[in-house]
């Protein structure tokens, strides 16, 4: 299996987890992809995943729910949703990734963990969000790199998760 295919199911992974459990969870995120991986770059880009989906939660439920047409993202499939959020993060805030990279990928774990229609539905979702998406614009290089340097690897392969509070108040489930 690829790096970055295993980064997306372990990322799959825990959002099912932090969506079953509650954001406290995200406290332990760090911990957890250590234990589930110990190849230094699948574990950093777990990371980078982890925490893009963390930090624009709000985002990102709200672009998914507005492609959603009669769909109310809480009354998704549990992992539906979570490759949604997962897929959505990439396609807005990873501009390094291929958009049909990141929809096929996003397509491929439905498919691969929940129902036989969740490909094609989370491949509407997410073409819907693809086409909205606006064009990169000059300045997003320089944010890319900005990012990339947010996610530059830690010593010994240690990867460092934002506190839990810091994901906007709005965003934080009683």
């Amino acid at each position: 299996m690829k790096k970055r295919t295993r980064a997306r199911e372990l990322t799959l992974q825990f959002l099912y987890q932090l969506d079953l459990r509650g954001d406290e969870l995200y406290a332990e995120a760090g911990a957890w992809l250590r234990t589930e991986e110990r190849d230094a770059e699948t574990l950093r880009f777990a990371t980078r995943l982890v925490e893009g989906v963390w930090e624009n939660w709000d985002e990102i439920e709200r672009t998914v729910q507005a492609v959603a047409q009669n769909w109310n993202i809480a009354r998704m499939a549990v992992i539906d949703r979570n490759v949604l959020r997962l897929g959505t993060f990439e396609l807005l805030h990873c501009p390094d990734i291929p958009p049909k990279v990141a929809v096929n990928e996003a397509i491929e774990l439905g498919k691969r963990y929940s129902t036989a229609n969740s490909g094609a539905f989370i491949n509407g979702i997410l073409d819907k969000i693809m086409n909205r998406k606006p064009a990169a614009k000059p300045e997003d290089a320089a944010q890319r790199d900005e990012q990339a340097a947010r996610v530059a690897p830690q010593p010994e392969g240690e990867a460092e998760l934002p506190e839990p509070d810091e994901r906007p108040e709005a965003a934080r489930r009683a």
